[in-house]
């Protein structure tokens, strides 16, 4: 055996758990687990072997292959089929620097692998609705459906699988039990075209041998509430809530199944919840209230209530078993004060901003009284902000029926907030709402995966900030703001962020599932390879945002995909994504003469530039039309290496050809011989720096010199919106000037990422100025407090301050590069990679002056080591460069720490006139 190594529990496609997946033949992946401490040296995968034991007839089958693969590896069986299941472990083989010969590994826990309903034809049950009562001219009530049945006399349950979807968004209960622990399900998708539902194990939830019940409550969700800008529209998708849900249970003595389908035998009621909308909130009356319903308690309560459901068409779109996870509740959070405002309001604070919804430990107040709670990010001098949600309430609101309500919480709906105004609440006779209250933080259920930390407190906080923007705006969908009337999938948001959000989380099932939303729209409703407008699944009206291509935004189809396959090694996902990523840059873009875009489509180019006025967020110092080109001239490169991967070599070889012929198109264009740009802005020259764009080396320097220029100029101010901010700091440090990326990001005067936290921020504000200093909100009506884009800097604080970045595809080839600066004289990145877990920590000894790091490198990878000089201008020739295979190492280099400090901090320019500011640096 090879020391302590061993392998984790294999996972099965990019599903989190392997429970319910949607292929006949999952792709498996095994990671290493090795700590620093007996982690083995350069040890190398030589071969594996497989193990699998299918439920149906128990035999083991065994499989050996020689490869060093051991991420998203062929399913080695014959194809499973719908229901079945099998056990899988692996076992590797290798040889470490320790091994004269290739040993094996110990056999790693079984995964219980089990495919969900693969078919059309697996589905017999039919959707049921209310009885259809006219058109309603606003929000939808939620629906409740029910169904008793008996297993008498049938035997010991061996198995019991629940499929269930909706139209809408539903809860499932057995018995009086709630069927898991999802939110929110089945989640938001392209209704149209693609629905997932979900698979439950409800074995345990049976009376074998008595009266069961299940039972189903269907929301709006958003397939049916008001979505949209200045007021929105409702009902999208349909405009009736439906239920689709199929019991199959196996007994252990008897071969012939129990199946119970949703059909025409179920009964309906309304819901107690008068109202629930994902902008305005939930109304519950808890007077209407029938404790029996869902079969928690004996009987069904007032049998008159209950009336024949209807049988509706079957979905049209495609029933999709998802790889990603489901939004739970992943936290509680208690108030950390409750206070009352100027007017003599109740505000309850949590000291965050977050996303999710309130539990209410105890209600009791006489029949008819109300408790509503309204949400809020800020308060705006000391009131309730409430003007930046514009026409969203974010308003639950109880109506009490006299008994004790006990752990309340709406159960359709979700709000951005870190402040709740509670009325209709008397502490002295109800009791204190710092122990009554609880808020519950929910999102898609992600498995962490990234964690950085440095010396500066501040940009702890900065990179905490990103993270808690990320949790709140990956609910179902990435989406751009979890608080106010919109919460859509904006495709330029996730373009940028992308990077960043793949380092912090597992983000493979969600995204990739989210990118074909993408591709089923732009591929059935686009016009010529367009890409909806902005948002996905698209729920603009044409007549407010006519259909236009964007770069940047559409170009999500390209480099959504390409992120990924960077983080994950998923060639499948960029194989999958094919089709759109052509028809986008084939029949999508709009072109002009020159093959670049047509300077006649209005761009949103740097979106969010600061100088642009609150009520012109798009009006930007960089030309939109230029920031398009620089797109397209990457994009094109992109689909050269795209289509290599997929073994598509004459694409490969005429988008290679495409590339180089737009680049010198750009370059003719836009930049001068000297290197420096047309569009002489921070965004346009870091475009051009970081997207290889210039023709020689010299230019490349003349850019970076003059982007310094400018951001000195700017007193090393944020100058740049959606399309410079992500990668000035990268540019900075690709063009030899570190140092002064440092300095921007410490900076603290607005617009800064320090200003906001300066501020109190405790998530990604979408302005810089959110909040004025004087406390006052800025009055554009698009200010979110919540709205992870401007945080996409952590990723270079992964990068270049941590070090780490995948080398090649999947983290198997590690690039560890840190570059001290500022006032950091320390930081470490953890990163649970596709092979195991990466460790990175440095330290600047001052007193020794000397550069310390340790590096954990998993099995099965190695890492490029450049350890940093103290020169200004930090070039791979002035540094030691080396390769490293896996295991824990140790290196040290001289660094003059007192040479370096006198350097800092570079000083902005200042016009010979004005008076010397001083510094304000975090």
């Amino acid at each position: 055996m090879v020391g302590q190594l061993s392998l984790e529990a294999p996972t099965v496609e990019q599903h989190p758990t392997g429970f319910g997946v949607g292929t006949a033949t999952p792709r498996l992946s095994w990671r290493f687990l090795a700590t620093a401490d007996n982690c083995p040296r350069n040890w190398r995968q030589a071969a594996y072997e497989i193990q699998i034991r299918r439920t149906q007839n128990h035999e083991t089958e065994e499989y050996s292959v020689g490869s060093d693969a051991s991420v998203l590896v062929p399913w080695p069986s014959t194809p499973l089929k719908s229901r079945e299941s099998a056990r899988v472990r692996v076992r590797a083989f290798g040889r470490g620097e320790d091994s004269s010969e290739v040993e094996p590994t110990e056999w790693s826990p079984w995964t219980v692998v089990e495919c969900a309903l693969l078919t059309r034809d697996d589905w017999t049950a039919l959707p049921i609705a209310e009885p259809r009562r006219g058109a309603v001219d606003g929000p939808l009530r939620p629906v409740r459906f029910r169904r008793s049945f008996t297993l008498v006399g049938k035997g010991t349950v061996d198995r019991a699988r629940l499929y269930i979807t909706s139209l809408g968004i539903y809860r499932a209960f057995v018995n009086g039990h709630e069927v898991g622990d999802h939110c929110l399900a089945p989640g938001w998708t392209s209704y149209r075209y693609r629905l997932n539902y979900q698979t439950f194990d409800v074995t345990s939830l049976l009376h074998g041998e008595g009266a069961n019940v299940i039972a189903v409550e269907v929301g709006e969700g958003w397939y049916a509430t008001r979505l949209g800008f200045r007021g929105g529209r409702r009902q999208l998708y349909g405009d009736r809530l439906a239920a689709l849900a199929q019991l199959e249970i196996q007994f252990e003595s008897k071969p012939e199944p129990f199946s119970l389908v949703t059909d025409r035998s179920w009964t309906c009621q309304p819901s107690a919840i008068l109202s629930s909308e994902l902008y305005d909130g939930e109304v519950y009356d808890a007077r209407e209230e029938n404790l029996a319903w869902n079969g928690y308690a004996d009987g069904n309560g007032d049998a008159s209530t209950w009336a024949p459901v209807e049988e509706v068409a079957f979905p049209t779109a495609v029933l999709v078993a998802p790889d990603a996870p489901p939004v739970r509740i992943t936290e509680e959070i208690k108030p950390v004060s409750v206070q009352k405002s100027p007017s003599g309001k109740t505000i309850v604070d949590f000291g965050q901003n977050l996303v999710g919804r309130l539990r209410i430990h105890s209600v009791k107040k006489p029949s008819g009284a109300r408790v509503i709670l309204k949400h809020a990010e800020v308060l705006e001098h000391g009131e309730l902000g409430v003007r930046p949600l514009r026409y969203a309430k974010c308003t639950d609101e109880i109506i009490c029926a006299g008994t004790n309500l006990v752990d309340w919480s709406p159960q359709y709906t979700f709000h951005g907030f870190r402040y709740v105004q509670v009325e209709g609440w008397d502490e002295e006779r109800d009791g204190p709402l710092s122990s009554n209250l609880t808020a519950l933080v929910m999102h898609t259920d992600l498995t962490r995966t990234g964690w950085f930390s440095c010396s500066h407190p501040m940009v702890n906080q900065l990179h905490q900030n990103a993270w808690w923007s990320m949790r709140g705006n990956f609910v179902s969908i990435p989406t751009d703001c979890p608080q106010r009337d919109e919460r859509f999938g904006w495709t330029g948001d996730i373009q940028i962020f992308g990077p960043s959000a793949n380092f912090l989380y597992n983000t493979a099932g969600m995204l990739g599932g989210w990118l074909q939303d993408v591709a089923v729209e732009q591929l059935n409703d686009g016009k010529d390879g367009c890409v909806p407008p902005f948002v996905v699944p698209n729920v603009i009206s044409d007549e407010l945002w006519p259909p236009t291509p964007q770069a940047e935004w559409d170009d999500v189809v390209i480099l959504g995909p390409w992120a990924l396959y960077l983080s994950y090694g998923d060639v499948d996902i960029l194989r999958r994504q094919y089709r759109s990523m052509l028809a986008w840059i084939d029949r999508g873009i709009q072109r002009g003469p020159d093959g670049l875009w047509d300077p006649q489509i209005w761009q949103l180019g740097d979106w969010l530039d600061p100088t642009a006025p609150p009520v012109e967020p798009g009006d930007a110092r960089t030309n939109g039309t230029l920031v398009a080109d620089a797109y397209l001239v990457r994009v094109t490169f992109l689909m050269s290496q795209i289509s290599a991967i997929l073994g598509e070599a004459e694409d490969a070889r005429r988008f290679n050809e495409q590339s180089e012929q737009l680049k010198a198109k750009f370059q003719f264009k836009y930049i001068a011989q000297s290197g420096l740009l047309v569009g002489d802005s921070q965004t346009a020259l870091s475009l051009a720096i970081m997207f290889d764009l210039h023709a020689t080396t010299d230019q490349v320097v003349a850019a970076a010199d003059r982007l310094v220029d400018l951001v000195r100029l700017a007193k090393f101010r944020v100058a740049t919106g959606f399309a410079g901010t992500p990668i000035i700091a990268h540019a900075l440090t690709k063009g030899g000037h570190p140092q002064i990326a440092y300095r921007m990001l410490l900076e603290k005067s607005c617009p800064s990422w320090m200003y906001p936290i300066s501020m109190g921020a405790t998530t990604v504000w979408e302005r810089w100025d959110s909040m004025l200093p004087d406390g006052s909100i800025n009055p554009g009506e698009m200010t979110s407090f919540n709205h992870y884009a401007l945080g996409s800097i952590i990723d270079w604080l992964h990068t270049t301050v941590a070090g780490v970045s995948p080398l090649s595809a999947g983290w198997k080839d590690v690039k560890v590069q840190p570059i001290p600066g500022g006032t950091i004289d320390s930081a470490e990145a953890v990163y649970e990679t596709s092979y195991g877990r990466m460790e990175c920590r440095w330290a600047i000894q001052r007193e020794k002056d000397l550069f310390t790091m340790e590096l954990l490198v998993p099995p099965n990878s190695r890492a490029l080591v450049t350890l940093p000089s103290d020169s200004e201008r930090s070039t791979q020739e002035a540094n030691r460069v080396t390769w490293v295979g896996s295991g824990k190492h140790a290196f040290s280099v001289p660094f003059d720490w007192h040479s370096y400090s006198s350097k800092w901090p570079p000083k902005p320019r200042i016009p010979f006139m004005r008076r010397p500011q001083p510094d304000t640096i975090a």
